[in-house]
């Protein structure tokens, strides 16, 4: 056995983002997807459970299916509800599911519903999706305004819960005056650098500085849209990651690889729907290339190449986000 491969199979590995939404698959193929990711020795991932503009209602629904899915299938799966249940399914060989939200709408205007939503699992949530919504705008929005009222008291209801903060997709404003605010570690679920590939939804280093100013980390996007050109996808992850590294160390690095379960229906999406997506930024293509589980035993094998410690390959892979987790998750009220 390799020395990489031992390390991907000794440390708990910890996804924080999985887009298990209406345009990336089916429910169906999402589950086999699931099932896929814990057989290839993932602990635990969260899955979004509603996106920008969706409503409360709709996020409801979708934790309902993945709660009656995780009771129908307790020896495969269990509920991430503190940093204890990753590592409880690490030792029970199960893959645990936590949730999020891509943007804050299911909230709609309600503070109440931010606490009634970590009762359910939600444990992190992006402040906006590439457009504005009530609490700030997105990072594809015409403008580029910060956070409003509300959204500053929705700030301070979820830190007060224990619910993280995620500026992934957030405008930059938006997202710098979150760090102001921030009482507790804020996130970027999953992004990458603009220093290793420009695109709009990559990160410059001085946003990355702020993030972990707050104590906060970086999931690092498996997609090749956002990784850059080439063939070699480990290569550009690896490349990437070094670089986050470099820039905030590499505690604050971890994975948020955005594994889309069937890339013909985001495609198909993504084509319907250009102010989203916008086509200058590359969006409009053919394929979407993405590493996934079975980049990480390469990831591995580069970073031990480069020098990185077995005990930073672990952090990346996961133990950073375990760590978050019991420094920032309070116990449901």
């Amino acid at each position: 056995m390799s020395n990489a491969k031992q390390i991907v199979g000794d440390a708990l590995v910890w996804d924080q983002l999985f887009p298990a939404t209406e345009y990336c698959g089916t429910w169906a193929a999402h589950e086999l997807q699931l099932e896929q990711m814990r057989q290839a020795g993932y602990d635990a991932v969260s899955i979004t459970v509603a996106y920008d503009p969706e409503d409360t209602m709709t996020a409801i629904r979708r934790i309902s299916h993945w709660r009656k899915f995780v009771r129908a299938n307790d020896d495969r799966f269990l509920l991430l509800s503190s940093a204890g249940d990753a590592q409880r399914a690490k030792a029970e060989g199960k893959l645990a599911l936590g949730f999020h939200f891509q943007g804050t709408t299911p909230f709609a205007r309600d503070l109440g519903l931010v606490e009634m939503f970590y009762n359910l699992g939600v444990r992190h949530a992006l402040l906006a999706y590439n457009h504005r919504n009530n609490v700030g705008d997105g990072i594809h929005e015409r403008t580029d305004s910060g956070l409003s009222k509300f959204g500053r008291e929705l700030i301070a209801e979820m830190q007060r819960v224990g619910m993280l903060v995620d500026c992934s997709h957030t405008g930059s404003r938006t997202a710098l005056e979150a760090f102001e605010l921030a009482a507790a570690p804020v996130i970027y679920s999953h992004a990458n650098p603009a220093a290793v590939f420009a695109h709009d939804r990559n990160l410059s280093d001085d946003m990355a500085r702020a993030c972990a100013a707050t104590g906060g980390m970086i999931g690092l996007n498996g997609v090749g849209w956002f990784l850059g050109l080439g063939d070699d996808l480990v290569e550009l992850l690896f490349r990437h990651v070094d670089h986050w590294c470099q820039v905030i160390g590499a505690a604050r690095v971890g994975l948020g690889l955005d594994i889309v379960t069937d890339p013909s229906m985001t495609l198909a999406a993504i084509a319907q729907d250009t102010a989203r997506w916008p086509a200058d930024q590359g969006y409009q293509a053919d394929d979407l290339p993405a590493c996934g589980p079975d980049c990480l035993e390469g990831l591995t094998e580069r970073m031990l190449l480069a020098g990185y410690s077995s005990n930073d390959c672990r952090g990346i892979l996961g133990e950073n986000w375990l760590r978050l987790a019991r420094e920032v998750w309070k116990a449901p009220a």
